[in-house]
């Protein structure tokens, strides 16, 4: 295995890896994936200048930080600077190509529009991979991860580290006992977006900064002319790279419905905003998501449940009961309302500070296990122990790709308004079902919204309509740029 190139790797598919046998490190070396655990993990990250520095700072006091990659050498610096010892590289493809053997995981903090492929091509070598939220930027990108998780059995972690904090234990534990009933509506909010939003694209081209390499941020996606309203940071509201405050923060939000409510493929979509932009996401937005009903569990029914989504200021109802002169979202940005047929159950973002609103306290059996480390340090420790007895991480992708899936269809419900119809999704064939084979769309381009003589006048530019099956299919699963490719879906 160890002369087989890269990229000759990839053409074997995934499914290659999953008939090999994990032997010990001294046996197999690092090319394969396994690590003593007496030995310290030799660590890669890509993308390195915003979340990627605090997942690196978690795992640098017990482990190895070998290689470091980003597209930004001015906004990576003080990394760069802070680890002197690790390889730095523009193109995470070569350092993959030259590094590959001696690396044992890869962090992925880049923007959402790339997340897939690096991580995709780090699990078919075998690698270890957390990765930062939301896992994916497409539906059929979290289906792939999901797939090559099961089939590598690599460990993989999403960046959403409420998933690692007792808040969201309880919260499961709770629900799972019967404390508040059966759940047939949540509610969530967030404060977000904190960066802009609704806005129109850039007509200026700018000069690329000779720190950065804009062909490489671009990645996969279609390349725009450089402008720095997307880079740095920015890029979480701009469609092609990022997935707006729904995609940024709903993994921390949504995440413990969706695990409480033993969740999967929704039924029925459907979203709302302001003004919907076909290059930027809306500064405010709701989505509203059907799930059927689940199989019971011992001391509660799991019935179809609605799953409200609520953002750019907008808000869910305040409960009957709720305290006068309480704020409604708590700390960190985010609210969750499980409205319950015997009491309703409140947690802020991450699951944090659940409680009901009858003032009980729940005493329910302790069932979830209790992360007593980072949620980066419990990654490390998955990686470490032998696959026969390996417990996995909080959010591996046998959970966060399903999960994300949800996250990314809220997307494509407000993507998707323009129909004026609640969506009927396939979720196993990841497909609308009542969109006609005829239907069209149109989106807006640009908001000429102006004041003339103190009248103001709406001057909106659209697309010409196009097929909304075809436009529907590729917010589904993105047509790469060439040269860009994802390995093959594992059967």
């Amino acid at each position: 295995m160890s002369t087989i190139s890269r990229r000759d790797f990839l053409k074997t598919g995934a499914a290659a890896l999953a008939g090999l046998t994990i032997a010990p490190s001294s046996i197999l070396g690092r090319s394969h994936g396994h690590v003593s655990p007496t030995d310290k993990m030799n660590i890669a990250a890509v993308g390195i200048g915003g979340m990627g520095h605090a997942n690196i700072n978690a795992v640098k006091g017990t482990e190895n930080i070998v290689a470091l990659c980003d597209v930004d050498w001015k906004y990576a610096k003080g990394v760069f600077d802070e680890f002197p010892g690790a390889k730095k590289y523009w193109d995470y493809r070569k350092m993959y190509d030259e590094m590959g053997s001696s690396i044992d995981g890869v962090i992925v903090a880049t923007a959402d529009h790339t997340h897939a492929i690096i991580t995709a091509e780090a699990m078919t070598m075998g690698k270890h991979v957390y990765c930062q939220k939301p896992l994916t930027h497409s539906v059929y990108e979290s289906r792939l991860l999901t797939k090559l998780a099961a089939s590598t059995g690599v460990v993989t972690q999403m960046g959403n580290q409420g998933s690692s904090g007792e808040g969201t234990d309880l919260v499961c534990e709770w629900i799972w006992n019967g404390e508040i009933g059966e759940v047939t509506k949540v509610e969530c909010a967030t404060d977000r977006p904190i960066w802009p939003q609704g806005l129109n694209a850039p007509e200026k081209e700018e000069r690329v900064p000779k720190t950065l390499d804009w062909d490489l941020f671009t990645g996969p996606a279609r390349l725009n002319p450089y402008n720095s309203i997307y880079h740095p940071w920015n890029w979480r509201g701009w469609w092609d790279y990022g997935t707006g405050a729904l995609g940024d923060m709903a993994c921390h939000i949504l995440h413990q419905p969706f695990k409480a409510l033993k969740l999967g493929y929704p039924t029925k979509v459907e979203g709302s905003s302001t003004l919907l932009l076909n290059a930027c996401a809306p500064q405010a937005q709701h989505v509203k998501l059907t799930f059927p009903a689940r199989d019971n569990m011992p001391k509660v029914a799991m019935p179809e449940v609605e799953i409200h989504w609520y953002d750019g200021g907008l808000m869910p109802e305040r409960p009957a009961g709720f305290p006068q002169g309480k704020q409604l979202m708590g700390d960190g940005g985010g609210l969750t309302i499980f409205h319950g047929t015997k009491d309703t159950l409140i947690c802020n973002c991450y699951g944090n500070n659940p409680w009901l609103l009858s003032g009980r306290k729940p005493n329910a059996p302790k069932v979830c296990r209790r992360v007593t480390t980072s949620h980066e340090m419990d990654w490390v420790r998955a990686c470490k122990e032998s696959p026969s007895s390996r417990v996995m991480p909080k959010s591996s992708f046998a959970e966060a790709g399903p999960f994300n899936e949800m996250v990314v269809m809220g997307v494509l419900a407000i993507r998707l308004q323009g129909l004026n119809k609640t969506l009927e999704w396939d979720g196993e064939n990841m497909r609308f079902t009542n969109i006609g084979e005829n239907e069209t769309i149109r989106t807006c381009v640009k908001d000429g919204f102006k004041i003339h003589d103190g009248h103001p006048t709406f001057d909106k530019t659209w697309t010409d309509p196009v097929n909304a099956r075809e436009f529907a299919a590729e917010l589904v699963r993105h047509t790469y740029r060439e040269g860009w490719k994802l390995p093959d879906m594992p059967k």
